[in-house]
């Protein structure tokens, strides 16, 4: 198999993690590839028409995209059990998708200033994407922790991975003012192996 993604992607950083914890790092190709709305570049368009990374080539069958797609795969296929049975999954995937809403979020903040006109800019529109992320932090804070401090599954890995892009593209904000349950944690989990092997290039 083959995942196209890239080093700064924190949906592909994800993958990439799930893959170290499942102990299949080596049964899985990485190809560099990227690309935005406005220039899709060496994003792989053959296996995601939408342009879109991470993608991930299969052995048969057509390429798998989108990361919420490619973790539930992965996992599946190598019986890693990083998404819980039970009532538990529930939780999971609620926490899988907080995560990725904050990436969401927090990418539209770097198109907004990376891609748009300087003139073009609204700052209420990008202040309004910091809302969200803010609002989704402070939920995290005060409804997840026993989650977070349970057994490792995906939502654990997608939180640790949005913390740690909102560290990376908008660590002047300083997340965690006001969350002290939610620092201690994400530092905990930063510290595994799977975390620090694939902290974006600075």
């Amino acid at each position: 198999m083959r995942l196209f993604y890239s080093p700064t992607s924190p949906y592909a950083r994800k993958i990439v993690v799930l893959l170290a914890e499942a102990g299949q790092s080596a049964a899985v190709e990485l190809v560099t590839g990227s690309g935005t709305p406005i220039d899709t570049g060496s994003a792989p368009l053959a296996q995601n028409p939408l342009g879109k990374i991470p993608a991930l080539e299969r052995d048969s069958g057509p390429a798998l995209y989108d990361s919420r797609v490619i973790t539930r795969y992965l996992d599946d296929h190598f019986k890693a059990g990083l998404y819980p049975q039970g009532s538990r999954l529930w939780e999971s995937l609620t926490l899988e998708a907080t995560a990725d809403g904050i990436l969401d979020a927090a990418i539209l903040m770097v198109y907004e200033t990376r891609v748009r006109p300087e003139d073009k800019r609204f700052e209420p529109w990008v202040e309004g994407q910091w809302a969200k992320i803010d609002r989704a932090l402070d939920a995290l804070e005060s409804r997840w922790m026993s989650h977070l401090h349970g057994p490792l599954d995906i939502g654990q890995i997608a939180v640790g991975c949005a913390l740690g892009y909102v560290d990376f593209r908008h660590g002047a904000r300083d997340w965690r003012k006001g969350r002290p349950l939610l620092a201690a944690w994400e530092a905990a989990f930063a510290a595994r192996d799977s975390m620090k092997n694939s902290v974006p290039p600075a």
